[in-house]
């Protein structure tokens, strides 16, 4: 036999040139589609479910968060394992599956369990919500928001971070095989009303009173239409505040035709959201970063290189790769 494959190869020199030459394209072109990461991923098939809280300590955390979605999560189909973290304002649950069942069938199972969860949780304690279609290893690219040094007097933290929220973040986050774009660093910028109590009790308002203000005049509403011959009208109420001034005119109540306006029991300004930690780099002071998550099962060297495309053509960010 073996015999008359090199009589053949011989004979059909052609034949076997054209055959080596489409095995080396084809492993060629194997080798380009292979997945290439410097580390493996060999995390479980696992969900995250996360619920937040602002105010609970941790003993609350774990029984009035915790245990409901530990509770509805125990009877699952193909569940090897459930663990879970309970911490000051955070709950993570974690829900381990076979590998069999695949990475989307538990989230849909995951999904339908949350709903139940949810009725067992005081809407005030918050809601769970599932993690991102990601793992332990899915961070695979970083990156800085710098200001160039003409400028670095002009863009505070706060205004950084603005930056990295609702320009950098947006635009990162189309790209194909990122599940997420995560930050750190920086101030988060809130709207921030600093109520007077000693005024509050001269004029007899409640914070209650102030809190529903500032809730009914910050909405939008839909009234209809109207038909007139051949054209028809929307009608549309805004009422959605767009600067600090807006707030202040809010009025919280009407005295015999005399208006009581939000600036009138209260300080409004630019503030931000409590931090619970901070970048630095290179010793120059605090930086904000953002982290670039994979899609779980993504081939991280193609989402690293789209991602570095998408930042040279359309942002102006130091990147570094992770």
């Amino acid at each position: 036999m073996l015999e008359k494959i090199i009589q053949y190869s011989i004979n059909h020199k052609l034949i076997i040139l054209l055959f080596s030459a489409g095995i080396i394209a084809f492993g060629l072109y194997s080798l380009s589609e292979i997945p290439i990461g410097a580390v493996p991923d060999v995390t479980n098939n696992q969900v995250q479910i996360i619920t937040t809280s602002r105010n609970l300590a941790t003993e609350d955390v774990e029984k009035f968060l915790t245990y409901p979605v530990e509770l509805e999560m125990a009877n699952l189909p193909d569940v090897k394992e459930i663990r879970s973290i309970s911490k000051f304002g955070l709950s993570v649950v974690t829900v381990v599956f076979n590998d069999k069942i695949g990475t989307y069938l538990p989230r849909q199972l995951i999904a339908e369990k949350i709903k139940a969860a949810e009725e067992k949780i005081p809407a005030v304690f918050g809601k769970p919500f599932m993690g991102p279609i990601t793992t332990g290893l899915g961070e695979i690219y970083q990156y800085v928001i710098e200001v160039d040094s003409l400028f670095k007097n002009d863009y505070s933290l706060s205004d950084v971070r603005t930056i990295q929220d609702w320009i950098v973040k947006r635009q990162l986050s189309g790209i194909p095989g990122v599940v997420e774009v995560n930050t750190w660093g920086g101030y988060l910028k809130q709207y921030e009303v600093a109520i007077n109590p000693e005024k509050l009790r001269s004029l007899n308002i409640s914070v209650p009173q102030t809190f529903l203000a500032l809730e009914k005049n910050n909405s939008v509403a839909g009234g209809g239409y109207i038909e007139k011959t051949n054209q028809t009208y929307f009608i549309r109420g805004e009422g959605l505040v767009g600067s600090l001034k807006d707030i202040e005119d809010i009025v919280i109540e009407s005295r015999n035709g005399v208006p009581i306006f939000i600036k009138d029991v209260a300080t409004v300004g630019f503030g931000h959201a409590t931090r619970f930690g901070a970048i630095t780099g290179n010793g120059e002071g605090e930086k904000v970063l953002g982290q670039v998550m994979m899609l779980k099962g993504g081939n991280s060297k193609a989402v690293i290189d789209a991602v570095k495309r998408k930042s040279s053509a359309d942002l102006a960010i130091t990147s570094s790769r992770h």
